[in-house]
C-alpha cells in the first residue's frame, strides 16, 4: 500500500497532552477520575458521567476493528475504521500496512504511529 500525506491536527487544550505523550511514543487515553471509565476523544468532561475529574491512563496500543470502509476513488486508496480499543472506547482512526483487501471486522489490530506534515506521531493501526 502506497503512503499518503497525513494532515495537520488542530491541538486543543484537550488534545495536547495526548500528542505531547505521542512525540515520546507513549498511547494514552483520557479516563474520569469520578466513574473510572476511559473515552476517546479528548474532551472537558467525561461522556459516561459529565466529570470533570480527567486525567490520562497508558493505553495497550491493542485492539480490534468494529467497522471499517476502504476508500478506493482517491489518487491514494486508503482505509478508515472503528476500533475497539482493549480499554473498551471505539476510536476512528485509519488502517495502515496492510492489504486492504484482507481487512476483516474483529482483526486483532496494533498501534502504529505515522507522522504527519507538522511532525506530530497521529495514531493508527495495522493487523497484529
Amino acid at each position: 500500500m502506497m503512503g499518503r500525506d497525513i494532515p495537520s491536527v488542530t491541538l486543543t487544550s484537550d488534545s495536547e497532552p495526548f500528542f505531547a505523550a505521542s512525540t515520546q511514543g507513549t498511547f494514552s487515553i483520557p479516563a474520569c477520575d469520578d466513574c473510572g471509565k476511559t473515552h476517546w476523544y479528548p474532551r472537558p468532561l467525561c461522556p459516561h458521567c459529565f466529570g470533570e475529574r480527567i486525567n490520562w491512563k497508558p493505553a495497550s496500543g491493542r485492539g480490534r476493528i468494529h467497522t471499517f470502509s476502504v476508500m478506493r476513488r482517491v489518487p491514494q486508496p486508503y482505509a478508515v475504521a472503528y476500533v475497539e480499543l482493549a480499554e473498551g472506547p471505539l476510536m476512528l482512526t485509519n488502517l495502515v500496512d496492510c492489504d486492504l483487501d484482507a481487512i476483516r471486522i474483529d482483526q486483532p489490530v496494533e498501534l502504529v504511529f505515522k507522522p504527519n506534515a507538522d511532525g506530530l506521531n497521529v495514531p493508527m493501526f495495522r493487523p497484529a
